[in-house]
């Protein structure tokens, strides 16, 4: 057994920078692993005490869920920033806090009509007086596994879809995550039992703990590598899983398509985080030739929105070795004979702040790390292209990706490419939005991951939605008993007509 370090929702380390509540030290004491699992047990019999919630009830959660975000926003946002090394509060409140709380607000408002029993049809002539019902139960315990770059979102938008459901959720943050995930775990007591839900420190190596757990359900949100790891750990006890992941989302500018409208849009989603996003623009096909008005035309855009490299309003890279990685990639496409274009005044990046300059990349080499590999930063490689077959063809040979967007206001055209590049999700004529819906399911496909959430998709997922046949007082299959013979074939046959 793999001895780990990590705390409960009750028990932060007592550390120079961990929280304190009302001015003192928290006490605490680490967890192992056996003790992971002996909270998985308490959260599961407090399931099978009660198994299924009601409407008021889970109202009542949602209630405090909301009220926990509401209550902790400011130092929520500096949390992050801090975790970040910097990132904008306005993009944690666009991107985190705002999303969550709209989330909850629609999931209260449907959460009557997702509950309710749903009627299906019943064969007439084989059930005569049955019914079919489909009754949606909660599953049991979800398990959670949270990535760094939207800790809030990716927390509390898949917890709302599980207590919606009716169920209890343990909820393992990032090890980047550590100033945020210690205000969580001072606070949320106040707010939740640890039966019901229970955030777990990262402190290094307690994933592959997690992941074994024997949930009712796990949703990872990460790299696909990872993913790999967290399902075949799932498998181990057949435990279903929805993987997020991510890969190579990109856009196409159609030949119709303004040029200067398709740079604001694609540069705010592209530099947004600091491209730290799953769902971001990986790189853009433009037409060939119109690769540097292109480039131009965002270099506008982004010296108008930032003004220099650390502005408030830009973020930092979350950690050395993702800052390493990055400039890596830069230096690599450059030897290769690519032209790397900074879009603001000033160095071309910053070790001390781990803030990298926008960049546009034109020529980057085909076998390059940018070209090859998710980027997740905020470098955006242009690439040309003279006829739309071969973008269709270079997208479908690659791994299916999480978005895909396209830009065009020819409907015949949008439509065409909609159905020929498989991904998760799209938006037309801009990116990433798709993934605000809260009406729309959230997922990937293929290597960009499998499952659903968000909304009715969400509450469904961390549901069993469970058909019960209701069989008559009288019932017409016992018509069809044995002995078989004349009147057994004589039914049969009715049935076949």
């Amino acid at each position: 057994m793999v001895s780990e370090t990590f705390y409960c929702a009750a028990c932060v380390p007592e550390t120079a920078d961990a929280p304190r509540r009302h001015g003192m030290p928290i006490e605490t004491h680490p967890l192992t692993a056996p003790e992971l699992q002996a909270a998985l047990q308490v959260q599961r019999q407090a399931h099978r005490a009660h198994p299924m919630p009601t409407l008021h009830e889970r109202l009542a959660d949602l209630e405090r869920l909301d009220r926990f975000i509401r209550d902790n926003t400011d130092d929520i946002c500096r949390a992050i920033s801090s975790d970040y090394g910097h990132r904008s509060t306005h993009e944690t409140m666009m991107l985190e806090i705002v999303p969550v709380l709209d989330g909850i607000a629609h999931t209260r408002k449907a959460l009557k009509g997702w509950m309710r029993v749903q009627k299906r049809d019943v064969d007439v002539r084989a059930f005569l007086g049955a019914s079919n019902r489909v009754i949606p139960q909660p599953l049991g315990v979800v398990g959670v596994i949270v990535p760094w770059n939207f800790p809030v979102n990716l927390a509390f938008v898949p917890v709302t879809a599980i207590l919606a459901a009716g169920n209890r959720a343990m909820v393992k943050m990032s090890e980047n995550s550590r100033q945020l995930t210690r205000l969580i775990l001072e606070r949320l007591p106040s707010y939740f039992a640890a039966d019901k839900l229970l955030f777990v420190e990262e402190t290094g190596g307690i994933g592959p703990v997690f992941s074994q757990l024997r949930f009712d359900h796990l949703l990872f949100t990460g790299s696909g590598a990872t993913g790999r790891q967290v399902m075949a750990a799932a498998a181990a006890n057949l435990c279903p899983v929805t993987l997020e992941l991510g890969g190579q989302s990109p856009a196409v500018v159609c030949v119709d398509y303004p040029l200067q409208t398709a740079a604001e849009r694609i540069s705010f989603v592209k530099y947004l985080n600091a491209g730290q996003i799953c769902t971001t623009v990986d790189h853009v096909w433009v037409p060939e030739g119109r690769e540097d008005a292109f480039a131009q035309s965002i270099q506008m855009v982004v010296q108008k929105r930032y003004g220099e490299l650390h502005a408030d309003d830009y973020s930092s890279i979350i950690d050395p070795r993702s800052f390493d990685r990055l400039t890596a990639a830069l230096e690599e496409a450059r030897a290769g004979g690519a032209r790397l274009m900074p879009l603001l005044p000033g160095p071309a990046w910053d070790a001390v702040t781990r803030k990298i300059n926008p960049h546009v990349v034109i020529g980057a080499p085909p076998d390059c790390a940018l070209l090859t590999r998710e980027i997740f930063g905020p470098i955006l490689p242009v690439r040309g292209y003279h006829d739309i077959e071969d973008v269709i063809r270079h997208i479908n040979d690659g791994p299916v990706p999480l978005a895909f967007y396209p830009f065009s206001h020819d409907e015949a055209q949008v439509q065409m490419l909609i159905e020929r590049v498989m991904s998760g999700g799209v938006s037309v004529n801009d990116a990433l939005f798709h993934v605000g819906q809260h009406d729309l399911p959230f997922g990937g496909v293929g290597e960009s991951g499998m499952g659903h959430y968000h909304g009715r998709e969400g509450f469904e997922t961390f549901s069993k939605m469970r058909p019960v046949f209701y069989q008559a007082r009288w019932a017409g299959t016992r018509l069809l008993y044995p002995p078989y013979g004349k009147r057994v074939e004589k039914l049969l046959a009715f049935l076949m007509r």
